[in-house]
């Protein structure tokens, strides 16, 4: 009886020192772009291709036209987003109505979508389908109010059904059963948010102040709105608000509004605070808060504010500078506010994804 319980003693000891042993072994790489910022750049109308950078955690490393470089191709124009599952990066090209579907670790071209989008903007993933937000005409064709979302199968990058919806619609976001649509209006104004239940299709609209751009899920589930307002030049100017939406109700449970003539363009989050601009200038709002600031949190100082994300403490502005030439973009120690970082990015950097 002594003998059986050493040899089970010995045997429970060596499992768990393979399990260790296993446990410990260093993971492998699984490309040259994880680990890191990647940065869209729309391109320009003059015909320069969208691109994509590449900025290491540390900011030692920036490698420029990563998607080029590895596959022998350019994007097109315009670069307008990307979307990521597991183990892809989709990388929406408006103009070209092409997805790019590349592994999001080596940028190595594993398919595309081609058929069945016009002017594509946005893409959400859920499960193994993905959305996509569509222009279609646009305000520039016969038929304004074709705008569309395309439902692609994940499995054969097909896309399998499209839901029509009003026009103008931009980002789009995932939750609760939901797709949530912001309609900034295209080459015009709108201000609505639609509402899709995914398992159904079946669309609702919810109206805000004018053109509903970025969203975002703050951390009581709730879904913000950032509205830019129509500005001044238009002659016909409308005041700019940041709106909460129970994502379960799909009312509208709280607004901020900005004075007349403040129109920002961007907004983050982190896991407490909302962040914004106003021209250059970044600010800080709680989740929670009742009312705007009266000050701002930091100055970027860029020549041309044309993005922003937060991550890990750090905000990332992106310069879009003359929108021509390599952009700028900033990194901010969020507690210290100084500007720690400055790293170039592609032609008219839009958008910074932390892989």
């Amino acid at each position: 009886m002594k003998i059986s319980k050493f040899l089970l003693s010995l045997f429970i000891l060596s499992t768990i020192f393979v399990s260790c042993d296993d446990d410990d072994e260093p993971q492998l790489p699984k490309g040259d772009y994880e680990n890191g910022l990647i940065i869209s750049g729309e391109g320009t109308f003059s015909g320069i291709s969208g691109s994509t950078y590449y900025v290491s955690n540390d900011y030692a490393t920036t490698e420029s036209l990563i998607y080029k470089k590895v596959n022998n191709e350019d994007l097109g124009i315009f670069v307008q987003s990307i979307a990521f599952d597991d183990s892809r990066a989709f990388i929406v090209v408006d103009n070209a109505n092409t997805i790019a579907v590349v592994d999001r670790y080596t940028f190595e071209k594993v398919g595309a979508i081609t058929t069945g989008l016009k002017k594509p903007r946005y893409m959400t993933i859920v499960g193994d389908k993905g959305y996509v937000t569509n222009w279609a005409e646009g305000e520039y064709g016969a038929d304004v109010d074709d705008d569309y979302i395309a439902v692609v199968d994940l499995n054969t990058l097909e896309v399998t059904n499209t839901i029509s919806v009003s026009i103008g619609v931009e980002r789009i976001i995932a939750t609760n059963g939901k797709l949530f649509v912001s309609h900034k209006g295209g080459n015009g104004t709108n201000n609505i948010v639609t509402v899709i239940n995914i398992a159904t299709e079946a669309t609702t609209e919810i109206t805000v102040n004018d053109l509903p751009d970025d969203l975002l899920i703050d951390n009581s589930g709730n879904l913000v709105v950032l509205c830019e307002g129509k500005a001044a030049w238009t002659g016909n100017e409308t005041p700019a608000s940041i709106v909460k939406i129970n994502t379960s109700t799909n009312a509208i449970s709280s607004e901020l509004e900005f004075e007349a003539g403040v129109h920002p363009s961007a907004l983050a989050s982190s896991s407490s605070n909302l962040y914004y601009n106003i021209g250059n200038k970044v600010y800080e709002v709680s989740q929670s808060a009742t009312n705007l600031p009266t000050s701002e949190f930091l100055d970027s100082s860029v020549t041309t504010f044309y993005g922003m994300a937060v991550n890990n403490g750090e905000l990332f502005v992106l310069d879009a500078k003359d929108y021509a030439s390599e952009s700028d973009i900033k990194v901010f120690d969020m507690a210290t506010k100084s500007n720690t970082q400055t790293v170039k990015g592609p032609i008219n950097a839009s958008k910074i994804y932390f892989n």
